[in-house]
C-alpha cells in the first residue's frame, strides 16, 4: 500500500463520494474538448482568414501536446505529488480554454491550444488513479462506472455543444461556456483532494521522454497530414515515418538499458496489463471512429441537418449511460463475459452499418448508436478493473498514464486510417462506375430504366455525376463500417488471454 493510499483510507465515505463527483467533472470538462473543435473549424477559419491546411493545425498541436504530456504523468506526481498535478493541470487548463476563446491570431490560437493539451493531458489518468486508490477494492466496479462515463459521454457532449452554441453566438463563445465548469471543478480538488504522503526525488529520464515524445510527434504528424499529402508519396510523410522509427529503437534499447527509465518496460511482464494495453488501444479504435465519421456521412450524402446529427449522436451517450449501469452488475462475474459482450455487441453494430445504404433512416442511426454506447460502458468497466488488478500502486500514475495513452493513439490511427478508407475507395469506385456512362452502355437503350437521366443534357449529366459520386462514397464508408467491425471481432481472441476474477496477485514490476 502506497502512502497515498493509506492516508486515504481515513477518508469518510461521503469525502470519497465528493471527490469522485469533482475528478468526474474535470474529466467530462477535458473530454469535452477531445472532439470539440471538429465542429468548430470552419467558423474558425472563416474568423481568422486561413486556409483549410492551416486551421487543421490547431487539432493537429492540441493532440501533439495531449500525447507528448500524457506519458510524463507518473514522473510529475513523483517530483510534484498528485494532489498539486492534478490542481495545477485542472487550473492550467482552465486558463488555456478561456485564451482560446479570446485569440485574434492562428498562431495564438495553436500556441492556446497547445497549453490546452499539455495541461488538461494528466487529468484523466490521474483522476482514474486517485478513484482507484481512495475506493475500496469491492467498490472499483462502481467508481469506475461513474468516473467512465465522463471519459466516454464528454466527447459525445462536446460536438453537440460546439454545434448549438457555434450557431447561437460563434465559436468563442464554446470555449468560454467552459470555463464556470473548469473553476467549479477546480475549487472542488482543492477543498477535497487529500494531501500528497512522502514524496521521494524524482530525476527525469530526458533521453527515455525525448526519445519517446520525437516518436509520438512524428507518428502524429504522419497520422495528420498523410491524406493530405498522399502518404509515402511526400517527402514529409517519409521523413516522418522514418523518424518516428528511429526514435522507437532509441527508446526501446535505452528503457530495456537504463536503471530508472522514463517508463518502466517491466511492467509490461503483468499479463493483465499488458493485454489491457492491447485492448485499450482497439477500444481507442472502435470507441471515437464511429462519430467522426458518421455526421460527414449523414451531412453530406443523406441530407441530415446538424440538430438531428446531434440527436444521433446523442443516443450514444444514452447507451453509454445504460451500458456503465449494466457493468456495475456484471462487475459481479468474470471480467471477460462483459468485454466479450461489449465487443460482440460493437460486431453486431458494425454489421448492420455496413449492410445500409443511403436511404438509411433516423431510427437505424439511432438504434445503432445506442447498442455503440451500450458496448462502450460494458466494455470499459471490466477493462479497467482487469487491466489495473495486478498492478502495483507504486506505478499506479505511470500504468494509468501509458493506459490512456495507447487509447488515444488507437483512435488516432484508426480515423485516420478510417478516412483514407473512405476517400480512396470513394475515388476508386467513382472512377469505375463513370466508365458505364457512355453512349454505348446497354442501359441507355432503355429509358425506362434511366427515368430522366440521358446523356443529351448538361444538367442530366451533373445529375448523374452527383449520384454516382454519393454511391461511391456510400461504398466507401461501407467499407469502413467493415473494418470497424473487424477489428471489434479481433479483440474477443485477446479476452480470452485475461486472468479472470479471484484474489489479487502480487504485482509485478516492483522496483
Amino acid at each position: 500500500m502506497t502512502a497515498d493510499s493509506a492516508a486515504a483510507t481515513t477518508l469518510t465515505p461521503f469525502r470519497r463520494v465528493l471527490i469522485l463527483a469533482m475528478l468526474t467533472l474535470a474529466s467530462t470538462l477535458y473530454g469535452t474538448t477531445i472532439l470539440l473543435v471538429s465542429v468548430l473549424l470552419p467558423q474558425m477559419q472563416g474568423s481568422l482568414s486561413c486556409t483549410q491546411d492551416e486551421i487543421a493545425w490547431v487539432m493537429t498541436f492540441n493532440i501533439l501536446a495531449t500525447a507528448v504530456a500524457t506519458p510524463m504523468t507518473g514522473w510529475l506526481v513523483a517530483r510534484f505529488g498528485r494532489r498539486r498535478v492534478i490542481n495545477m493541470s485542472t487550473l492550467g487548463f482552465t486558463v488555456a480554454t478561456f485564451l482560446c476563446g479570446t485569440a485574434d491570431s492562428l498562431e495564438t490560437l495553436v500556441l492556446y491550444r497547445i497549453m490546452q493539451g499539455g495541461f488538461g493531458a494528466p487529468v484523466t489518468p490521474l483522476a482514474q488513479t486517485v478513484i482507484l486508490d481512495i475506493f475500496p477494492r469491492h467498490q472499483h466496479a462502481a467508481v469506475t462506472a461513474v468516473f467512465g462515463m465522463a471519459v466516454v459521454i464528454g466527447p459525445v457532449i462536446g460536438p453537440i455543444l460546439g454545434g448549438y452554441l457555434s450557431e447561437l453566438y460563434n465559436w468563442r463563445a464554446t470555449f468560454y461556456m467552459l470555463v464556470p465548469v473548469g473553476i467549479a471543478g477546480f475549487v472542488g480538488l482543492v477543498a477535497t483532494l487529500p494531501p500528497d504522503g512522502a514524496r521521494g526525488t524524482a530525476r527525469l529520464d530526458w533521453v527515455g521522454f525525448l526519445s519517446f515524445s520525437a516518436m509520438l510527434v512524428c507518428l502524429q504528424l504522419m497520422l495528420s497530414r498523410g491524406e493530405r499529402l498522399d502518404w509515402f508519396t511526400a517527402p514529409e510523410i517519409m521523413i516522418e515515418a522514418a523518424g518516428a522509427a528511429v526514435a522507437l529503437y532509441v527508446f526501446l534499447a535505452h528503457s530495456l538499458t537504463t536503471p530508472a527509465p522514463f517508463l518502466n518496460l517491466r511492467l509490461l511482464l503483468d499479463r493483465n496489463y499488458a493485454i489491457g494495453l492491447l485492448l485499450v488501444g482497439v477500444y481507442g479504435m472502435v470507441n471515437f471512429t464511429p462519430m467522426v465519421i458518421l455526421p460527414s456521412l449523414l451531412q453530406t450524402h443523406a441530407g441530415y441537418p446538424d440538430s438531428v446529427i446531434g440527436e444521433l449522436l446523442a443516443a450514444r451517450g444514452i447507451g453509454g449511460c445504460f451500458g456503465f449501469f449494466f457493468a456495475m452488475y456484471a462487475a459481479k462475474l468474470d471480467s471477460r463475459v462483459g468485454m466479450i459482450v461489449g465487443f460482440g455487441l460493437n460486431v453486431i453494430s458494425g454489421l448492420w452499418l455496413a449492410s445500409l445504404d443511403l436511404n438509411l433512416t433516423f431510427y437505424d442511426i439511432w438504434i445503432n448508436s445506442f447498442i455503440q454506447g451500450i458496448a462502450i460502458g460494458l466494455v470499459w468497466v471490466p477493462l479497467v478493473v482487469a487491466s489495473f488488478a495486478t498492478v502495483d500502486p507504486r506505478h499506479s500514475a505511470e500504468t494509468n498514464a501509458v493506459f490512456h495513452l495507447l487509447r488515444n493513439i488507437g483512435s488516432s490511427v484508426f480515423i485516420t486510417l478510417s478516412v483514407s478508407l473512405i476517400l480512396r475507395t470513394q475515388s476508386a469506385n467513382y472512377s469505375r462506375m463513370t466508365e458505364y456512362i457512355s453512349p454505348f452502355a446497354e442501359s441507355f437503350a432503355y429509358p425506362s430504366l434511366m427515368g430522366a437521366w440521358n446523356l443529351e443534357s448538361v444538367t442530366s449529366l451533373m445529375s448523374m455525376g452527383r449520384e454516382i459520386n454519393r454511391q461511391a462514397a456510400m461504398l466507401g464508408y461501407l467499407n469502413a463500417f467493415l473494418a470497424y467491425t473487424l477489428v471489434s471481432l479481433l479483440a474477443i481472441p485477446l479476452i480470452l488471454l485475461v486472468r479472470g476474477g479471484g484474489r489479487r496477485r502480487q504485482a509485478v514490476g516492483k522496483t
